[in-house]
């Protein structure tokens, strides 16, 4: 795949009905393949431009992130090396590769666990920088990332207006929300799907300040990556009503619109269901639940 050939298409609003509702669907997981939903938006900056001198990218971040798979498309859509270090390669997952944990060694990634955590391992990374070496943030959580994320704002803007809709969208650093806030005349709504309501205001101030997506409470504290039986038969009704989402957050995403009785919502696909097959087998080895068919 040539990078010269390669553009962000503007992915289609679909109509979704749940639970006797309407929304609108952006579909940024049909992007493409790969590289699609938000981190093809984060990461479109590097994609979309020269770097005669790099060589390599770094980053770092769970063993499953969807981040480090669509990392290792990029580098190897641009021929650079890609190292990523983990603080935790379960031992079941060395042995039995899937996932995006898999995908990302397919495409050439150098995955490397390390037992630092935490500002210790942010130091070390941000250590290795130099003119041949990209650092790129956990989850995208860079200010290039408003590159890509404003294309998503120009494409969903008029349609919101036109329709009067408010944007929702679950958030991890909350990168995408913020940048999409800044560039959109509605509001936007997210919910903190790995750290709380102060953790995101946090990420928010780091990105720039200034306008910021409206956070809401989820219906209750959920662990980022443990599982709930409740998200799981959630996610399936999802599924069963047309579209799969993500089994990571959007479970909490569509939770907290259910749980604040939310309407006239454009709610944004940000892809990541490459990793579903690895959540459902932790579903059903740890919790016993069956697959879907």
């Amino acid at each position: 795949m040539s990078t010269k050939t390669w553009r962000l298409e503007n992915s289609p609003i679909t109509p979704f009905f749940f639970q006797n509702n309407f929304f609108h669907i952006k579909r940024d997981d049909l992007l493409s393949n790969d590289f699609n939903g938000n981190k093809a938006r984060k990461f479109y900056y590097f994609l979309n431009n020269e770097f005669p001198n790099v060589k390599r990218v770094v980053s770092f971040g769970s063993n499953q992130s969807n981040a480090m798979m669509s990392l290792s498309v990029l580098c190897k859509i641009k021929k650079w090396e890609f190292i990523y270090y983990t603080n935790h390669i379960p031992k079941y997952l060395k042995q039995n590769p899937e996932g995006n944990y898999l995908k990302a060694l397919q495409n050439g990634a150098n995955i490397i666990e390390t037992d630092l955590r935490g500002e210790k391992l942010i130091r070390f990374v941000k250590s290795l920088k130099d003119e041949e070496t990209l650092i790129i943030e956990e989850g995208g959580r860079i200010q290039e990332s408003e590159y890509g994320i404003k294309l998503l704002a120009e494409e969903v803007n008029e349609y919101a207006l036109n329709h009067n809709l408010k944007i929702f969208l679950p958030s991890g650093t909350g990168t995408t929300a913020y940048f999409l806030s800044k560039h959109v005349n509605v509001e936007v709504l997210t919910v903190p799907c790995v750290g709380d309501e102060n953790y995101l205001k946090k990420q928010f101030k780091w990105l720039g300040g200034g306008k910021i997506p409206t956070i809401l409470k989820p219906r209750k504290k959920y662990h980022y990556g443990k599982l709930y039986s409740e998200l799981y038969f959630l996610w399936k009704e999802l599924k069963n009503s047309g579209i799969e989402f993500d089994l990571l957050y959007d479970p909490i995403g569509w939770d907290t619109i259910m749980f604040h009785n939310l309407k006239d919502i454009l709610y944004v696909h940000q892809g990541g269901i490459f990793g579903n097959k690895t959540m459902i087998k932790r579903y059903k080895r740890k919790l016993k639940l069956n697959s879907y068919n």
